[in-house]
């Protein structure tokens, strides 16, 4: 049968083939399924997605939390040490008033240790962020035994005092005869380092 497509109208859709009218009606089908998945189906499975994506999220936070929970005393313990060390650190870090005697200490220590002072120089502070730093450059003459003792006993200070740059050398010849390495006996080295003592930053 022949079909005269302009012929079909709204008007005498009754009369149209089977076969026009059950096209029609897949067509008008897929268009409302298609219309009904964009406006309703479409958003719940992007909403599903989201809470799927949140349901993660709040897995592992509980998770972590829980984990957290479970090692709170552990924590708390742990937070008990560092205060303690913490507080003796701070107590190992002397008061600015406290620096000269520190300094005084320093030197008398090498004085005992049997070495001879060719400089002694505090240099200036260096300030961070809760402590102060002041450099020593110190220069002592003696023999290996004296640069032992000397550096156990700075080491073993009640206060914290770290030595840095240290180097040994023998005395130079190239001197003129009033320089104390003129009067330096032939096994005395030469010991040159920086020691650097610290106090806490109170402002």
């Amino acid at each position: 049968m022949n079909i005269n497509l302009s012929d079909l109208t709204l008007d005498n859709i009754g009369l149209w083939p089977y076969p026009v009218k059950l096209g029609l009606v897949g067509v008008v089908f897929l268009m409302l399924t298609g219309l009904g998945y964009w406006l309703m189906v479409k958003p719940n499975f992007d909403e599903y997605a989201r809470l799927k994506n949140q349901e993660l999220g709040l897995r592992s936070d509980f998770e972590l939390k829980q984990f957290q929970a479970s090692n709170l005393m552990d924590y708390k313990y742990q937070l008990v040490l560092m205060q303690e060390r913490f507080g003796k650190m701070l107590k190992q870090l002397p008061t600015k008033n406290e620096m000269p005697g520190i300094l005084e200490d320093i030197s008398k220590t090498g004085v005992a240790s049997g070495l001879i002072f060719n400089l002694f120089a505090p240099m200036p502070e260096v300030v961070h962020d809760f402590y102060i730093e002041l450099p020593i450059k110190i220069a002592v003459v003696g023999n290996y035994h004296q640069f032992a003792i000397f550096l156990s006993r700075i080491v073993q200070m009640s206060r914290i005092v770290t030595l840095h740059d240290l180097e040994i050398d023998r005395p130079t010849s190239d001197k003129t005869p009033s320089d104390k390495e003129k009067e330096i006996p032939g096994d005395k080295l030469t010991m040159k380092l920086t020691a650097k003592i610290y106090r806490y930053r109170t402002q």
